[in-house]
């Protein structure tokens, strides 16, 4: 067994220290709050390690290979298990330290994305959205899961990150992801089970245009997805819901539409530069707002402005 020291827990910051290998890619820099996002290539082999718990609720997907693996609490027997790519492990927060061992079944280099999500946040999303106690619902463990919808969610954040080193845009959409994650384990994999409120009208339009103006009015902050449900009088999870609902897209769809659109304008009518444009528009790194703004026109900004 590895002889490091191994906390009883550790803090989601600093779980990476006590894993085999270090990320290839992490969230670890934007600034998301509300869930930690990280991937890995494994060790094809692992003898027995000592791994602590954790604050946060733990999920983790096989991304390439498969193993076979066995797991125990600290004086609990081993369980084995086999896992291939598609299946994940779910831990609550708060767990206990556990040991994991494993060997590799398949050629295929050994690959997970590991995903912390913020267990304030679950705790608020039953308080806002759940007919229980907060303090009586927890995540069930769970290994060698199958669940389409996680594993889309997954996904599209490590896309989101591997695609842009920047945060006023990608923090809204991580945000808007976690709040998703969360309700979908409340719904599917909560201890006890919990009746969710659902609303089944839309916004006004006047709500509409209120947050359009505030947004406007805010576009080179990094916008939250609370701030923009306080301005409607939802929670996060009934705000998200809602106005896709209503309008097509998502709140993070929507405010970067809103800031391509004031960009566009600046392109036209002054004589920033495109990086100071950027900026304004709330998007201080010039090229995703180059690729962003090309898929909005199908031209870059600087044909654009040329062009007009």
């Amino acid at each position: 067994m590895h002889t490091h020291v191994v906390p009883h827990s550790a803090s989601t910051l600093d779980f990476e220290q006590y894993l085999p290998t270090s990320p290839v890619l992490s969230s670890r820099e934007r600034g998301w709050e509300s869930v930690m996002v990280r991937a890995y290539h494994e060790p094809s082999n692992l003898e027995e390690t000592l791994f602590p718990g954790g604050p946060d609720i733990y999920l983790v997907l096989v991304t390439s290979g498969s193993v076979q693996g066995a797991e125990r609490r600290i004086d609990g027997p081993w369980k084995n298990y086999q896992v291939q790519a598609g299946d994940w492990f779910l831990t609550p927060a708060g767990g206990e330290p556990y040991a994991l061992r494993w060997k590799s079944l398949s050629s295929e280099p050994l690959k997970t994305l590991h995903l912390h999500l913020s267990a304030n946040l679950f705790t608020r999303t039953v308080q806002e959205v759940g007919d229980r106690d907060p303090l009586q619902v927890m995540v069930q463990e769970r290994t060698g899961l199958q669940d389409p919808l996680l594993t889309h969610l997954a996904l599209s954040l490590q896309q989101e990150l591997q695609a842009f080193e920047v945060s006023a845009v990608s923090n809204l959409y991580a945000e808007t992801a976690a709040q998703m994650l969360a309700t979908h384990l409340l719904r599917h994999y909560a201890t006890t089970e919990v009746g969710i409120r659902e609303y089944d009208r839309k916004l006004s339009s006047r709500q509409v245009r209120n947050l359009t103006l505030f947004v406007a009015d805010h576009l080179s902050e990094n916008l939250s997805l609370e701030a923009l449900a306080q301005q409607v009088g939802f929670s996060s999870y009934h705000f998200a819901r809602l106005f896709r609902q209503t309008t097509g897209e998502s709140p993070h769809q929507f405010v970067l539409r809103q800031r391509l659109a004031a960009a566009e304008r600046l392109l036209q009518e002054s004589a920033l530069s495109l990086a100071q444009i950027a900026s304004e528009v709330g998007i201080p790194n010039q090229s995703y707002f180059t690729q962003a703004f090309k898929r909005y026109r199908g031209m870059t900004p600087l044909v654009y402005r040329q062009r007009h």
